[in-house]
């Protein structure tokens, strides 16, 4: 049986372990990418808010007097390494990566979801903010992907028809 305090801890290792591979992610995607600069610029400045990110919930782990978990981290950073290298064998890399990504920011945002109301019950107040902050963050990543598809899509499917030109990335 786990205390308020586990179960949020754990949580909490678990979004500093994400955060760890949604940079490895953005790193590769953004390294990439040749011919999207509007999806680049974007990916790059969630980047900086990822590293951000990354701080604050180790600050929070750290502020609990514990440490993050190496095994999660680890695994985190293997998962993200084989989701691109996966990716850059693919045709069509960019469609496929903002697809993930936007399933990836969705999958952050329901941990934050989690981590705020954890951290509401176990009466951790700053943790709370910290996570509200970031769930923003990751909100509006994800809705940037969602609106943003369409025109990476007809780009792609425009490039990948006209002689010379290289779609993939």
């Amino acid at each position: 049986m786990a205390t308020r305090t586990e179960n949020l801890m754990d949580w909490l290792r678990d979004a500093y372990a994400m955060e760890q591979q949604a940079e490895t992610m953005l790193k590769g995607q953004s390294s990439r990418l040749e011919h999207y600069p509007l999806l680049k610029a974007r990916i790059d400045q969630h980047l900086e808010e990822t590293l951000g990110q990354q701080a604050q919930v180790k600050a929070c782990i750290e502020r609990l007097g514990e440490s993050t978990s190496v095994a999660k981290e680890l695994l985190g950073k293997v998962a993200a390494v084989g989701q691109a290298a996966g990716g850059a064998l693919m045709t069509d890399e960019v469609v496929k990566g903002a697809v993930a990504s936007y399933a990836f920011e969705n999958t952050e945002a329901g941990l934050y979801t989690v981590i705020i109301e954890a951290a509401s019950i176990a009466g951790d107040l700053e943790t709370k903010q910290v996570c509200e902050a970031i769930l923003k963050e990751e909100l509006a990543m994800a809705q940037w992907l969602f609106e943003h598809l369409p025109a990476v899509t007809r780009a792609f499917m425009e490039r990948s028809e006209t002689p010379g030109e290289t779609a993939r990335r």
